[in-house]
């Protein structure tokens, strides 16, 4: 498929024949909820923790008598029944992630990149290098462009000054190739990659 290329000043830099297997497939719902759900999974802290039995600190003596109260036999204050007891089977510090095949996250991946395609999300720019690291001058020509929640995905080394200057806007985002992932597709309005991006991301998917 082909696809206009622009500068950041917005005039036109010719246009570029992109891979159909990267970005003229049918996207699958199924697939990128999988992968997504994956990349968060991962990314979960896991340090939710509670106090056993064992844990709580009460004393170890008998709480009462064994016969002759008329009511339950108990030996310990710790137990999940009373107030300030622990609890029985609660969470513990564990790792939520789970195994996803590599070539099944790479085929999200495109499906995710073609799905911006497909829904005339995804813009091709010539490069993001910027002579000086101005948050005004990118502002002003990300507003130009009607950039409004962008990912701006670059080859494998990214523009200094660029960066520099996006970081202090909150809708635009900047990952290395070798950093695109699903999950961050999606949840932007826009997706723009560079020249230099198109061409590691197709080194990396074939």
């Amino acid at each position: 498929m082909k696809l206009d290329v622009i500068k950041l000043d917005g005039g036109k830099a010719g246009s570029i024949d992109l891979d159909e297997a990267l970005f003229g497939l049918e996207p699958r719902a199924d697939i990128l909820h999988r992968v997504v759900r994956w990349q968060r999974a991962k990314a979960q802290a896991g340090t939710h923790s509670t106090l056993g039995k064992s844990d709580v600190s009460y004393s170890t003596k008998k709480i009462y008598r064994q016969k002759g109260t008329g009511g339950a036999r108990h030996g310990s204050k710790k137990a999940p029944i009373f107030r300030h007891g622990g609890v029985y089977k609660g969470p513990q510090p564990r790792s939520h992630a789970h195994d996803l095949p590599k070539k099944f996250r790479a085929l999200g991946l495109r499906h995710a990149l073609s799905a911006k395609a497909k829904a005339g999300e995804l813009i091709i720019v010539d490069s993001i290098a910027m002579a000086e690291a101005k948050t005004a001058q990118l502002a002003k020509a990300a507003k130009e462009l009607g950039w409004k929640r962008v990912l701006i995905i670059d080859g494998a080394e990214l523009n200094e000054n660029f960066v520099k200057a996006a970081r202090n806007i909150e809708t635009i985002d900047v990952l290395p190739s070798i950093g695109a992932n699903v999950y961050d597709i999606l949840k932007r309005d826009q997706l723009v990659i560079t020249k230099a991006g198109v061409e590691a991301l197709e080194a990396r998917l074939k």
